[in-house]
């Protein structure tokens, strides 16, 4: 079995099981651990093929018994033989159908499991340059279509399969030639069948990439409903909408269209001609009975069940390999970071050096270039510089939420890539400036990153972020839930709730990134005073841009286009930089 070479971030303790050599092999070794359903599929399809059989057979039978005897009472058992076996056939037939709908509800389960750990395992350069909607398409349509592969798509498949063999199996029983009939039909429809999926599956992969492509375009506008508006873009957006949605019609109207032309239908029906001409010519040399011949085309008429389901059924499987295609694709797509789970577990003291540090997107553009300094434990360290310098890119190399393209960045004189990565980062707080909440209730987005604290905790984290009086004002209290993204809250709320989340898990290493840039000026006093508590006995990272919290920073680092242009307190700076007091005057 094949398995991911490439390191995930987070593995989340979960084995990787699955053979990711193929599509078809990724969708097989999920099928595997659920053999015995496959038996049950098989036994109920076979079962019902045979049964099936039964009412020709008798049939038959019934027509040779009134014409040699005209004794209508052999009908009885006849009859009753039929109605018994069709009971029996029903049965075998439920558990064929519960098997399969069984077997694709476990399988859409188990790859749902795997891609949200696959994604949750993924790095931030991942999640950045991969697109939300098109995430979304393969994890709920796409998913959604590997289960309707199973069913109805292979339930068909196998069931019409045991009818299709059963003309073959029991036709020459009458006379041996009455294979011929079966037997072309047979390889005439699979011939059919091969060009036709191998025209289909290039159709499937477009309508799946369509829609995909349709569902980043939603996504994208409804995360910016707000600009969208305040520009009064309505019109544009939604005719850039409709011509994605034309291109998902234009790709199911193709597929329908090679469906429409798939010539089982009329194979059907020239293997209807064939046989009955066939076995009428038997009949004349007296070397078939009228039930003879009556039975034997019973028996082609079970070819329709197979001829009948193949045009869609087959489309079913091909959209459903598609699908798992994409799914898979996103799974194997590469993450450069790894867990490290042998890595350092040790408590962090707070010394951090940056030596020689460069970082660069994947699309090649230089965000750092050869930055060092040296941060000791305890110390208050201030970011400043205009938009796009690199500040936030810098702090980002500290949790490796991002690693660093050239030179090393250590925490405690170790390089961060040698620290157990999940030990590294709970220890390590960041509170950006766009702040994502939960659509949890408060107290469940205060204790995030502590879910076992008890409410006293959660409560004395959020007074120390002068967060809790607002919080009482509301009717839930702690219980009220806040809105996707928290849009119920004020600005300057969720930045509070965010320092009270990073209280709670009193990290050794704190980061500000901008973080009370919406709080006015009446909180910012008891803020401030929070926040200076806070860095009390642990490293702290300030980017700011308010002169009332970079004036107490131990240290103040001015960035310029990637680079250190500057450092020290604010007084020599004030004095021997130009581009530190530049900030300032503008």
């Amino acid at each position: 079995m094949t398995t991911l070479s490439t390191p995930a971030e987070f593995t989340l303790h979960r084995e990787n099981k699955y053979d990711y050599s193929s599509a078809i092999g990724w969708i097989l070794s999920h099928v595997k651990p659920y053999t015995w359903i496959v038996v049950m599929i098989f036994v109920g399809a076979i079962g019902n093929a045979v049964l099936a059989v039964v009412v020709p057979v008798l049939t038959g039978n019934a027509f040779d018994s009134i014409r040699d005897t005209l004794d209508t009472s052999v009908l009885l058992p006849l009859a009753l033989t039929i109605g018994i076996s069709q009971i029996i056939r029903g049965v075998l037939q439920l558990g064929r159908n519960f098997g399969a709908e069984l077997m694709a509800q476990k399988m859409e389960r188990d790859i749902r499991d795997e891609l949200y750990l696959s994604l949750l395992g993924k790095s931030m350069t991942f999640h950045n340059l991969q697109p939300v909607g098109d995430t979304m398409a393969r994890a709920t349509n796409d998913v959604r279509e590997v289960n309707y592969m199973f069913s109805p798509g292979v339930n068909l498949v196998v069931g019409s399969f045991m009818f299709i063999l059963m003309p073959l199996f029991f036709g020459p029983t009458y006379h041996w030639s009455l294979i011929l009939t079966p037997l072309i039909f047979i390889i005439v429809y699979f011939v059919a069948l091969a060009r036709y999926l191998k025209n289909l599956a290039p159709v499937t992969d477009e309508v799946r990439a369509t829609f995909g492509t349709m569902n980043t375009h939603l996504s994208e506008s409804l995360d910016g409903v707000e600009i969208m508006k305040g520009a009064a873009q309505e019109d544009s957006e939604v005719e850039r909408f409709v011509i994605n949605a034309k291109r998902v019609r234009d790709a199911f109207v193709q597929q329908g269209e090679l469906e429409a032309r798939y010539i089982a239908m009329l194979l059907l029906g020239l293997a209807y001609a064939g046989g009955l001409v066939h076995s009428l010519l038997l009949f004349r040399q007296g070397l078939l009975s009228v039930g003879d011949v009556v039975a034997y085309f019973g028996m082609l008429q079970l070819l329709q069940f197979p001829t009948f389901t193949s045009t869609f059924a087959y489309s079913q499987i091909s959209s459903g390999i598609s699908s798992a295609r994409r799914i898979l694709e996103l799974i194997k797509r590469e993450t450069h970071l790894d867990q490290n789970a042998s890595g350092v577990t040790s408590q962090i003291r707070g010394d951090i050096e940056f030596r020689n540090v460069s970082f660069s997107y994947p699309n090649g553009e230089a965000i750092l270039k050869d930055v060092s300094f040296k941060v000791k434990a305890g110390q208050t360290v201030a970011l400043v510089g205009q938009t796009g310098a690199g500040k936030t890119s810098l702090v980002k190399l500290i949790n490796r939420t991002y690693d660093v393209s050239g030179g090393q960045v250590l925490v405690d004189g170790t390089d961060v890539r040698e620290w157990n990565l999940a030990s590294l980062r709970e220890q390590i707080s960041i509170i950006e400036q766009d702040i994502f909440l939960f659509s949890r209730t408060l107290s469940d987005n205060i204790a995030f990153g502590k879910p076992n604290a008890t409410k006293d905790e959660v409560m004395s984290a959020s007074i120390a972020a002068q967060a809790h009086d607002f919080i009482l004002d509301f009717d839930q209290t702690y219980g009220t839930v806040v809105g996707e993204r928290g849009v119920t809250l004020s600005g300057g709320q969720r930045q509070r709730i965010a320092l009270a989340r990073a209280f709670l898990t009193d990290p050794r290493v704190l980061v500000l990134d901008d973080s009370t840039s919406a709080i006015d000026s009446a909180t910012e006093d008891k803020i401030q005073r929070a926040i200076s508590n806070a860095a009390r006995g642990r490293t702290t990272f300030i980017i700011t841009h308010r002169l009332s919290q970079i004036r107490w920073a131990d240290l103040i680092i001015v960035i310029r286009k990637g680079q250190i242009v500057a450092s020290g307190s604010h007084d020599e700076l004030m004095e021997t930089s130009e581009a530190y007091s530049r900030i300032f005057r503008e």
